[in-house]
């Protein structure tokens, strides 16, 4: 699971096939408009992570550093000039892990920078499932907001429970583990398992939205060629607001 570090630095750490971790750490360090006190306190907690990174993982650093390097991730506001403030930074011995790294320059993420992908070539550990261990699945009981099924079921429950006998030589963990199942087991019977619902936001307004998007992307492209005012506040403005 991702772990916050503080309002600019994330760490989570993979575990990879045979044995193997990579440590993926995002960050965004502070810009030149900071005061030093914080820029230190910010480079002093990212050194304190770093150095806690086992030496045997692969180490990625995801983000902006914001660092002029004249290439092309995040344009000025007033200069127009593109620059290079967005990384991704790994080991020399684990260069070879990285397949490539380009900026994405269509993606419109609602953000002044471009999106940087990289396609590394790490293998997730698959989970294994331990033999022998049943998780119980749940049961529908929505069915019991009615009156009809809940009289019905009640009625399915005491056949059951009459038909139960206790075991005298069973402990009492055993007595109540063996009532579980029988309650377990009736109601999965009668009530079934509950039907599953994914609640898309996106998909009752799809046709609405993907205009939006389209007119959006195409405000993005322009942008980017031309670079005017126009097509920069259509971007960032109406349309957005629209999606969101």
């Amino acid at each position: 699971m991702p772990r916050p570090v503080n309002d600019r630095i994330m760490s989570m750490r993979l575990p990879l096939s045979k044995d193997n971790f990579a440590t993926i750490i995002s960050l965004y360090a502070p810009t030149m408009t900071n005061p030093d006190e914080n820029k230190e306190a910010y480079y002093n907690q990212l050194a304190s992570v770093l150095s806690g990174i086992p030496r045997t993982d692969k180490p990625l650093l995801i983000g902006g550093v914001n660092k002029d390097e004249r290439k092309t991730t995040w344009m000025h506001p007033r200069s127009g000039h593109w620059h290079m403030i967005d990384f991704i930074i790994t080991r020399c011995r684990d260069k070879m892990d990285i397949h490539s790294t380009r900026a994405m320059r269509g993606a419109n993420c609602w953000t002044d920078h471009q999106m940087l992908r990289s396609k590394v070539a790490f293998r997730i550990r698959q989970k294994h499932n331990r033999q022998g261990t049943n998780k119980a699945t749940k049961v529908n009981t929505t069915k019991l907001s009615t009156i009809s099924h809940r009289e019905s079921f009640e009625q399915e429950m005491d056949s059951a429970l009459a038909q139960w006998e206790e075991n005298e030589q069973s402990s009492l963990d055993e007595e109540c583990a063996a009532l579980q199942q029988v309650a377990y087991s009736t109601a999965r019977t009668y009530l079934g398992k509950p039907d599953r619902k994914h609640h898309d936001w996106f998909y009752p307004n799809n046709r609405e939205q993907q205009t939006l998007m389209r007119r959006r992307d195409q405000a993005g492209q322009i942008y980017i060629v031309l670079e005017t005012f126009t097509c920069r506040k259509c971007l960032s403005g109406e349309i957005a607001k629209q999606i969101k």
